[in-house]
């Protein structure tokens, strides 16, 4: 469902992320490790049609980002770190504006924002004015606006990012429950173990805008903790940069 082929991304003399290559498939919920500035957004804003690829190039659902990106982000579900939501507007009527943002026809929006409202649990805030939600139920409206037009794939970045232990573990479960109960793909990314361990089947782990691991979550629990893991990548990563830092100085 989601291919990604030697990424590259530069902001001038800057790069981001590096031949970044990997794939994942339907149905599978796959968590995007990483330090802070590790180039994790930067690669999920290429996957979602925000940014564009300096190099390489990337597919959802079949469709080429670069060719025909329309069709890759109406298959796609997208929650950035901070959801793009409307303050003043009530939370159902946000969502038929979204709904209509992603041509959902007219007379399937009503159907679909009352799917979205129930799998995101906001039945009984649906009249409410978002900016009085509370930080948690405003995430959820974020979920909802990101599967309101039924996407088989979620990108989600910094889900949990800002909640309460509380809030925490509610996410966590809606997004379980979406991966599961409604069999989409999803891809979040994290630097939080627990959030990988409670919510993912695979882990990707970048650092210093390379990949440095692609594997199963069961596999890497027979190497250690996930925290034990996370840390030995990023000192390799670390060790690597510095040491080519100073054959380049030599």
């Amino acid at each position: 469902m989601i291919k990604a082929q030697g990424l590259t991304k530069r902001y001038g003399g800057l790069t981001a992320i590096q031949d970044v290559s990997f794939e994942i498939a339907k149905g599978e919920v796959v968590g995007f490790l990483g330090p802070n500035a590790a180039g994790k957004t930067t690669t999920m804003r290429i996957l979602t049609g925000y940014l564009p690829a300096s190099a390489g190039g990337a597919s959802v659902g079949g469709f080429d980002l670069a060719v025909d990106p329309r069709s890759a982000k109406r298959v796609t579900g997208y929650l950035p770190e901070n959801p793009p939501l409307y303050p003043e507007m009530l939370v159902h009527e946000y969502l038929h504006y979204v709904a209509a943002l992603h041509d959902v026809p007219r007379g399937e929006r009503r159907e679909k924002v009352a799917r979205a409202l129930t799998s995101c649990g906001l039945e009984k805030v649906s009249e409410r004015v978002i900016r009085t939600l509370s930080k948690g139920y405003r995430q959820r409206v974020g979920l909802a606006q990101a599967i309101v037009h039924d996407p088989a794939v979620l990108i989600l970045d910094e889900p949990t990012a800002g909640l309460d232990p509380i809030q925490i573990d509610e996410i966590r479960k809606l997004i379980r429950r979406l991966a599961a109960e409604e069999g989409r793909t999803v891809i979040l990314s994290t630097h939080i173990m627990g959030e990988v361990e409670a919510i993912c089947q695979r882990v990707l782990l970048i650092a210093f805008g390379k990949l440095r691991l692609d594997a199963g979550l069961e596999t890497l629990k027979t190497q250690g903790s996930l925290e034990q893991v996370f840390l030995a990548e990023v000192e390799k990563a670390a060790g690597e940069l510095l040491g080519g830092a100073a054959e380049a100085r030599a």
